[in-house]
């Protein structure tokens, strides 16, 4: 039989057990995990993956539940449809699937059609148009671009078919039926690291051929009555919006043109003035600075789903009324260097703690940071710390709150006519030619596309995508 080539854990209501799938894909083996509880030693099992139906996420039995057009239970893929991006970031993605990816999906038996992309929308256009009820998932190869041009496709396709207006930012979004799978190609790919834990793609195509799911906070951002974007990282205003707009005019320096984005961004230590309203995540003990870490089997985001799977789609607006009872609209005035929205901690390699440590995936939050006016220093003191482990809300300037939605106005719109958008001034400065003179508005980032307008409405969507994924394992050294 060989040596097998993937071993991971399960958790199921008899114990933990470690289980390994072997060269073939043909079956799964579980023996009992040494720290699992009394009476499960000796209950080894051995599956074959053709008859493994699914595991109940945080329930009490083995069978998958399907609510509508929801998806709540595991079940192993047997059909994908797989988008290769070969121009997008460091342009490894054909490579990485052929060499890496493809070999283990044959080797499971799971039938694949795979399309490579090389423009803008194609993807978009490919998923709104085709029929995608004969498939179980869909799978992109390529980075954080590559998923949001996806995820933006399959939920739009849903809330159409649906006859959902996805431009009412208090309309309830319909869940798509297909989960999600990313194979790392990107140059960061924030959030594979954030719901796996490492960038590896073998890992990441381990995780799609077992048929791991991993519910996903997404939020949907609206000026007035508009969709602008979904996003599942980061909606930044100020500095994080000053880098993303200002790398965009230097993409020929590749990776690189961040560094120096932030680099004169720091410099320049600009901030804007405004009022932030958000909306307290009531109803919930967890906070961003409780010091607990979201990983896989996490109990809040467990809870999260037996509240959700509870509700059906017509008493969706009652559980929501019900929330907002237990939380409030409160509101911050004053000069920010930076505001930062993200439903996930934006862990990544270069801060593997990420914005927000104590975020949840699948929680039906966000983690809100304010960041206020200070030094140059004082903000590179923020920033370091998103390094070393040690913790970045623990400054003066620096405030966090867990919200369910938020409003934003610049002080120059709330002062001037509906719609008018005050200009930028020219150079000026002791840096020259880095830094522009003062900008009246900072641009809006999601998840790295630029925003045109300033003043927006954000909204958490609870478990709205699901990913072939399982969060990150403990003792993965994160912490």
């Amino acid at each position: 039989m060989g040596d097998p080539f993937h071993r991971s854990l399960l958790r199921t209501p008899r114990g933990r057990f470690r289980v390994s799938l072997p060269p073939g894909g043909e079956f799964l083996l579980g023996t009992p995990e040494p720290l699992s509880r009394p009476g499960a030693a000796g209950q080894s099992f051995c599956i074959p993956v053709t008859e493994m139906v699914g595991v109940q996420l945080g329930g009490s039995g083995l069978s998958p539940t399907v609510e509508g057009n929801q998806f709540t239970g595991v079940t192993r893929p047997r059909k994908l449809l797989v988008f290769v991006n070969l121009v997008g970031g460091r342009c490894h993605a054909g490579e990485i699937y052929r060499d890496q990816v493809a070999r283990l999906f044959a080797l499971a038996g799971i039938q694949t059609e795979v399309i490579e992309t090389q423009r803008p929308h194609e993807m978009r256009e490919l998923i709104l148009q085709r029929d995608l009820g004969d498939l179980d998932g869909l799978v992109c190869v390529g980075g954080d671009g590559t998923f949001n041009e996806l995820m933006h496709a399959l939920i739009s396709r849903t809330q159409k078919k649906a006859g959902i207006s996805e431009d009412n930012p208090a309309a309830p979004l319909l869940p798509p039926r297909l989960r999600i799978g990313i194979i790392p190609a990107g140059s960061t790919d924030c959030i594979c690291f954030a719901t796996v834990g490492t960038n590896d793609p073998v890992t990441s195509a381990l995780h799609i051929i077992i048929g791991d799911s991993q519910p996903l906070d997404v939020c949907s951002v609206h000026h007035h009555q508009q969709l602008l974007r979904y996003a599942v990282s980061l909606v930044g205003y100020g500095f994080y919006g000053d880098v993303v707009s200002d790398s965009e005019r230097h993409r020929w320096m590749g990776p690189m043109r961040y560094d120096f984005s932030g680099f004169k961004a720091v410099l320049c230590n600009r901030s804007y003035e405004g009022t932030v309203e958000f909306l307290t995540a009531g109803g919930t003990e967890a906070n961003p600075r409780d010091q607990t870490r979201c990983r896989a089997g996490c109990l809040v985001c467990s809870e999260s789903s037996h509240q959700l799977l509870g509700v059906s789609e017509e008493k969706l607006p009652q559980q929501e009324s019900t929330v907002a009872a237990a939380s409030e609209w409160r509101q911050e005035q004053g000069r920010f260097l930076a505001i930062n929205l993200t439903c996930m901690s934006s862990a990544c390699p270069k801060s593997p703690d990420g914005l927000s440590p104590s975020a949840h995936l699948a929680d039906g939050t966000a983690d809100l940071i304010l960041v206020h006016e200070c030094s140059a220093l004082g903000f590179l003191r923020h920033l370091s710390r998103h390094m070393d482990h040690r913790d970045q809300f623990d400054l003066p300037f620096v405030s966090v709150h867990r919200v369910r939605a938020l409003r934003f106005t610049p002080k120059q719109l709330e002062d001037s006519e509906e719609g008018e958008r005050p200009g930028r001034r020219g150079w000026k400065g002791l840096l020259g030619g880095l830094c522009w003179g003062e900008q009246p508005l900072s641009s809006w980032s999601c998840d790295g596309e630029t925003l045109p307008y300033a003043d927006i409405s954000v909204r958490v969507h609870g478990q709205l995508i699901h990913l072939f994924a399982r969060g990150i394992e403990q003792g993965m050294g994160l912490v």
